[in-house]
């Protein structure tokens, strides 16, 4: 059972943000609100109440919002997304998917529910400043806060929370709030411009969303081979292999492929297209990928590695015709 959280003592509280600029100093506690009580925004939410801000109201439509609400957010005012703009008077937290955001934006500037100087913060990575445009256009202050983390929606993710990376994207004269908001988080920001979101995305994406896919298909693999604890077997080796990749980058490659060994990469696949046909490809893409990369770090000599990339190149002819 996770420990309660325990929010620091507020600090008191001072005049709201004025629409002139940000003040020089962030000791006060601020009063915010979250527009999108799903896994990211009720845990935010929380982690803000656990470091001393207040958080006064919070939008919960859905049977599951509403329970993470009542779970990590109990004293908080379920309102509309209107009412709980007009509530936060300093931070509007708005934590909807990336292609809802700014129809969102949008619908809350348009309908007069933004003020000069509030700050109007989302939390996709893959957006930027851009899309608050219509919240800034009404004096409000922009700020891209990306938790770098997968969420749960329970009190467990408010403890992941700590020491993890934040992508941000914030004017100049607002990174000094922006760098205070992640701290209470008890996070690290990383810059990151603009123009770079979507790499930046692209990135978290490709490493995360991919990795539970790849893990997947091992146990399903494994369970075709007739192993009955498939996690059991790959736990201690995926754990090893990522800790390894990230300390040691691509000198952490062993294997077949970085070996060259093309005629235990052709069983491979042949067994797999026998199998499970709807895997090949995913293999062989990742295959040629990881030649490509053990070639240009010294782990595979070029010359060791034609027969395999004639294997890898065969295989995706055979797919293609």
């Amino acid at each position: 059972m996770s420990a309660p959280l325990r929010p620091r003592p507020a600090a008191p509280r001072a005049a709201a943000v004025p629409p002139g600029g940000v003040p020089a100093s962030y000791s006060r506690s601020l009063t915010a609100g979250v527009v999108g009580a799903g896994r990211v925004g009720a845990v935010l939410g929380a982690a803000l109440t656990a470091a001393g801000h207040r958080v006064v109201a919070a939008t919960g439509g859905s049977g599951a919002s509403r329970a993470r609400l009542a779970l990590l957010l109990p004293t908080v005012a379920r309102r509309s997304a209107p009412s709980v703009a007009r509530a936060a008077t300093d931070l509007l937290l708005i934590a909807v998917p990336d292609d809802a955001l700014a129809g969102v934006v949008a619908a809350l500037a348009d309908g007069g529910a933004l003020r000069p100087g509030q700050v109007v913060a989302h939390t996709s990575g893959a957006h930027g400043l851009a899309v608050l445009a219509p919240a800034v256009a009404v004096g409000a202050r922009p700020l891209a806060l990306h938790p770098a983390m997968t969420f749960t929606g329970t009190p467990d993710d408010v403890a992941r929370l700590t020491g993890i990376s934040y992508g941000v994207t914030a004017p100049a004269e607002l990174r000094p709030l922006a760098a205070r908001l992640v701290a209470d988080l008890g996070g690290v920001p990383e810059w990151i411009g603009e123009a770079d979101r979507p790499l930046y995305h692209a990135a978290l994406a490709h490493g995360a969303n991919h990795l539970v896919t790849l893990v997947n298909e091992a146990t399903d693999r494994l369970r075709d081979a007739g192993v009955t604890q498939p996690e059991k077997v790959l736990a201690p080796l995926l754990r090893a292999a990522l800790e390894n990749a990230l300390r040691l980058g691509d000198d952490a490659l062993t294997g077949p492929v970085s070996r060259g060994d093309a005629g235990t990469v052709e069983r491979h696949l042949a067994r797999l297209a026998a199998t499970a046909p709807e895997s090949v490809a995913a293999y062989l893409a990742l295959a040629r990928r990881t030649a490509d990369r053990a070639i240009a770090a010294g782990r595979l000599r070029p010359v060791d590695a034609e027969s395999l990339l004639g294997v890898l190149a065969g295989t995706a002819r055979e797919m293609a015709a």
